[in-house]
């Protein structure tokens, strides 16, 4: 009989334990949750804990929001890769400003026209004030006489005309104060005339072609001093001591192959 009831006690303490078990072993979460026993399921009025739909809604939309700007800033880097810089940009036209002269700059061209208004007084001056170079008159020349002569200067070449007139001065057909604005040239010009006192007793037709306007000037001196000395051959000497028969070859030299200018060479690279 003891040992019965022993049997049934120990049986007891043993379905006792797996109950204990039982409970501790039941799962925790959604399903502890949902049970019945749960005083928040039972009380009215509260909201279960599970998020409500409104709330899974708002959170998609921002998630929609945050996801937006990402993708627009995407789309302007692509934009901005594609466009050149400064593509929408307008030019401005910007005027180029004249750069002032420096103190030394003005001070030489300051002396650059002096030296120059000093040289054409200096040589109209001779013009005017030298004696001719025979006392007695100048000699005549008949009606239909014509004194033909060739002058050069550089690469000018002046083809001149003497006649009986008044002293009135052409060159290719225009007056030698159109042709010649500048009086240093005038005054180069007419120099054989004035020294020899031919200057108001012949006309001068002249013809001239290549070269510049200080070349051309040279020509006509020249052609005009061997003219003169075609109508009195005494005038030689004093023409021959001024320099006015000389031919004056004095020219740009020409530019040789494989050079910069007439002489100047390229710089020399040794590597």
């Amino acid at each position: 009989m003891i040992d019965d009831e022993q049997q049934k006690q120990d049986n007891e303490a043993t379905q006792q334990d797996d109950v204990a078990e039982g409970q501790d072993t039941q799962p925790t979460g959604p399903v502890a949750e949902d049970d019945s026993s749960s005083p928040r399921d039972d009380a009215p009025g509260e909201e279960s804990s599970s998020t409500p739909p409104a709330a899974e809604e708002s959170a998609d939309a921002a998630e929609e929001k945050a996801e937006k700007p990402a993708a627009e800033e995407k789309k302007a880097e692509e934009k901005k890769k594609d466009v050149i810089p400064g593509a929408d940009l307008e030019p401005i036209a910007v005027e180029p400003e004249e750069r002032p002269l420096s103190a030394e700059e003005q001070a030489r061209l300051e002396a650059e026209e002096e030296e120059r208004a000093q040289k054409e007084a200096a040589l109209a001056a001779d013009a005017e004030e030298e004696p001719a170079a025979a006392s007695r008159a100048p000699a005549k020349i008949k009606g239909d006489a014509r004194y033909l002569a060739t002058g050069k200067r550089k690469t000018s070449i002046a083809r001149v005309t003497l006649l009986p007139g008044s002293g009135k001065f052409t060159i290719n057909d225009r007056e030698l104060d159109e042709f010649f604005p500048r009086p240093l040239h005038r005054t180069i010009a007419r120099q054989p005339l004035a020294i020899t006192g031919y200057d108001g007793s012949v006309d001068v037709r002249v013809r001239v072609h290549g070269g510049g306007i200080s070349g051309q000037a040279g020509a006509v001196r020249h052609g005009v001093a061997r003219a003169l000395t075609e109508i009195d051959a005494e005038l030689r000497g004093e023409l021959k001591r001024r320099g006015f028969l000389t031919r004056d070859a004095r020219a740009k030299e020409r530019r040789k192959a494989g050079l910069k200018k007439a002489r100047k060479r390229p710089q020399f690279s040794k590597r």
